[in-house]
């Protein structure tokens, strides 16, 4: 259990394209914070879209499926956050998946000839 839960973050968290994905995720959560928290709008504003541009196409998926269980309930933040949070981490579990294809990196050393 450990070895699986130790591949599954390194491929989350341990390539570079992941961790240039998760940072700019992160840069946008806080301009999200800040721009929510400081920055006064005589409307709504939009800084919220930059989330879920960079989370989607499965933020998507699971605004879909929270819609199955009622509008007020896929709209709220108890539904709308860890959705948001998941669909990060399989977005970069993806590229972790993606990176390790390209590169080789994890294959069986298999013996020369064979």
């Amino acid at each position: 259990m450990h070895v699986r839960l130790t591949t599954l973050a390194r491929l989350i968290f341990g390539n570079r394209p992941a961790q240039v994905y998760l940072a700019l995720v992160a840069v946008a959560a806080v301009y999200v914070a800040v721009d929510t928290a400081f920055v006064h709008h005589e409307d709504a504003s939009f800084a919220g879209i930059w989330l879920f541009l960079l989370a989607a196409p499965t933020i998507f998926g699971f605004m879909a499926f929270g819609a199955f269980a009622g509008d007020s309930f896929a709209e709220s933040a108890a539904f709308l956050y860890p959705a948001l949070v998941l669909s990060v981490l399989l977005q970069a579990l993806a590229l972790g998946l993606f990176t390790r294809l390209m590169t080789g990196q994890g294959r069986a050393a298999r013996p020369h000839g064979a």
